[in-house]
Formats: C-alpha cells, structure tokens, sequence
C-alpha cells in the first residue's frame, strides 16, 4: 500500500488474497480510494472494479462475502478434523527433538565442540543449540 500512486491500479488474483474479511477489504479499498488507485480482481473476470459506483461496490461486496465464507468455512473444517484427530490420540505435534538433547549439546560443549559442530552432530539447528547453552559460559563461542 506504501508503494502505489495516484492513477496506479492494483491488481490481485483473489479478493481473499487482498483481505480476510469485508470488513477488512473495505478499509483497503477506502484506502485505494483516497489515493486514487483503481482495483482489479482477476477472479472477477479480470476487469478493474469500480469502487466508486454502486454496481462495483454490490460486486465487490457480493465476491468479499463468498471470500470471507470460503475462509470461514475452511477454519471450520481445520477446527473439526483437529479435534476428531485429538479424540482418537493422533494429534500430538511436533516432538521437542532439540529439548531431550539439550544434555548432549551441554556435554559436546564442555568438551570444547563448536555450536555448528554440535548442531551437525546431533542433527539439529545451531538455535536449539545456542537456545540449550543459555546461561552456560562461553556459549556463543
């Protein structure tokens, strides 16, 4: 938004990729408005929106509800098949591999390994490493 000028014209794929909610969409378009930046949705059939007449508005409006649906919708199904995989244990995330070497990271320190040298030893990243050394001296070495 930073970026546009005064007879630019801002082109987006999807409504949904410009906004999340109407009410989101319309500040953006407010905000084209005032700096005289025209909108053009290629979902839409790829013409240029206009925001200034009341068809334009009915369209824009008729699309951002159908996005924010969409999306509504999405979350929803996201939110079901989360909580039926926690109903029968298979929803755990991802297991804190770098946590249960924090030992071994503190042992290859003290032994005078270098953080990239224990990352590529234990096969985990050189932040699980730092992040495991903290509050142990000469850990950024």
């Amino acid at each position: 938004m930073d970026y546009v000028r005064e007879g630019d014209t801002l082109v987006v794929t999807k409504i949904d990729r410009l906004a999340r909610s109407t009410i989101n969409l319309w500040d953006v378009v407010r905000a084209l408005d005032e700096k005289g930046v025209s909108l053009r949705v290629l979902n839409l059939g790829g013409e240029t929106v206009d925001t200034k007449s009341a068809t334009g508005r009915l369209i824009l409006n008729i699309f951002s509800g159908f996005a924010q649906f969409e999306r509504e919708m999405m979350l929803e199904r996201q939110r079901e098949g989360i909580a039926k995989a926690k109903a029968e244990g298979k929803y755990l995330g991802r297991k804190p591999t770098a946590r249960l070497k924090a030992d071994d990271v503190r042992k290859l320190h003290a032994e005078g390994k270098t953080p990239t040298e224990i990352a590529k030893a234990l096969g985990i990243g050189r932040g699980s490493v730092y992040r495991a050394l903290e509050g142990v001296d000469n850990a950024a070495e």
